[in-house]
Parts: C-alpha cells; sequence; structure tokens
C-alpha cells in the first residue's frame, strides 16, 4: 500500500491538474471513403484513400491512397475505444449504421 506523503500528494494534484493544448496550425484536414489497416508487434498502420470509381461493371478498382497513420498498439486501442463511443453516441441520435 502505497502511503501518502506531501510529496506524492503535490504530485497526484500536478498530475490531475494537467491541461492538455490542441496546437492545429499545422493541421490539414482530408476526406477518405477508404481505409485500411495492417499490423505487427509494434504498429498499427492506418492507410485512407480515395475510391474515385464510378462504375460498378468493372472488373478492378484503383485507390488512390492519401494518407498513412502508424500508431503503436496502445495508441490504436485507445483510438479504437474513442471510435467506438463516438459512434456510439452517432447511432444514439441518428439510428444505426449498417456495414
Amino acid at each position: 500500500m502505497e502511503q501518502k506523503t506531501p510529496d506524492n500528494e503535490k504530485q497526484q494534484e500536478q498530475q490531475q491538474q494537467l491541461k492538455v493544448r490542441w496546437d492545429n496550425t499545422n493541421m490539414r484536414s482530408s476526406y477518405s471513403n477508404v481505409c485500411n489497416v495492417a499490423g505487427t508487434r509494434e504498429e498499427i498502420v492506418l492507410l485512407f484513400g480515395m475510391n474515385q470509381s464510378f462504375n460498378a461493371d468493372q472488373n478492378e478498382m484503383t485507390i488512390q491512397l492519401s494518407d498513412r497513420i502508424v500508431l503503436s498498439p496502445f495508441v490504436a486501442k485507445r483510438l479504437a475505444g474513442l471510435l467506438d463511443s463516438v459512434i456510439k453516441d452517432y447511432e444514439s441520435k441518428y439510428g444505426t449504421l449498417t456495414i
């Protein structure tokens, strides 16, 4: 069991008061209608792109990849939880998404 000392209490207070400032000065926005995921033991890779094929009769399509995001497995798991929460909120407001 951890003993409470003034130093421990001060450290816990500082951790609770940590504020995150989001710096969006270099942010860019992209649209994607295709996403693929690959992974290894060390990283999870998200590939985003556009399917611009409008002809349903074709035998092949080309996806123009625009962004690759590389995450640690820990960050990927946190992202999965955040996405799950956002989708549940969306579906409660607008109805179930069927895929």
